[in-house]
């Protein structure tokens, strides 16, 4: 078995990891156990149980973040040359239409949204390959396709962050920075956690949050308990 680091144990002497905390302690434990020399990310990751291979067990969905993301979001905005200074108004990073197409077919993905209007989703098919392995795809169900492309670069910038859960069944998310006072991180993390029960779809059967986990950015885990949810 390998050795500890002397990090390693200093982190395993303020929680046991076998145990399950509510959400306030495990902000709190979180919080003092990041070792990272950058203000890291604070993490869910959240098994539910649902199939995702079948239709009716799909969770997605977006939520705002009542505290943000404390994360610089990068927005590009494709949209017709009319709604363009309204999407520059509301802070997008980057608007326009056919030069960023072309840039994204060269393989150019340097944003973390990217928000389009109905009318310009045909210009987009073609960039699935590019755009969909990154999770960069516009989707109306998350708000991204959109007419109000002023409302949607608002609330992307202002902490709205959209949420599926993978293959495994298991829902990953940031939702706070560890420079976040440990209450807040606990307010995003409710909020999160909240909408996630709210979409529990009717076919599943069984317990539906099987675990939550709240880590760091190369911090160790913390085990939430999951009666209270």
């Amino acid at each position: 078995m390998a050795k500890l680091t002397k990090k390693q144990k200093d982190v395993a002497a303020k929680f046991d990891a076998a145990k399950s905390y509510n959400l306030s302690e495990a902000s709190s434990i979180v919080k003092d156990t990041t070792s990272a020399n950058f203000d890291a990310s604070v993490d869910l990751a959240i098994r539910l149980g649902v199939d995702p291979r079948k239709a009716n067990q799909m969770v997605r969905g977006v939520v705002t973040l009542p505290h943000g993301t404390g994360k610089d979001v990068r927005v590009l905005v494709l949209c017709t040359p009319d709604k363009e200074e309204e999407a520059k108004a509301a802070g997008a990073d980057h608007v326009g239409l056919d030069e960023y197409v072309e840039k994204i077919k060269g393989g150019w993905t340097d944003v973390d949204v990217i928000i389009t209007m109905p009318s310009c989703m045909g210009k987009l098919g073609p960039l699935g390959r590019v755009l969909g392995p990154r999770g960069l795809m516009p989707n109306p169900k998350t708000g991204t396709v959109t007419m109000d492309v002023a409302k949607a670069v608002n609330e992307v910038k202002s902490g709205k962050i959209d949420f599926k859960v993978d293959k495994y069944g298991i829902v990953h998310a940031s939702v706070a920075k560890a420079s976040f006072e440990a209450s807040k991180i606990a307010d995003n993390a409710d909020e999160l956690i909240q909408t996630i029960v709210k979409l529990k779809p009717s076919s599943s059967k069984g317990s539906y949050i099987k675990s939550i986990v709240m880590s760091s950015t190369m911090g160790a885990g913390v085990k939430i308990d999951t009666k209270s949810f």
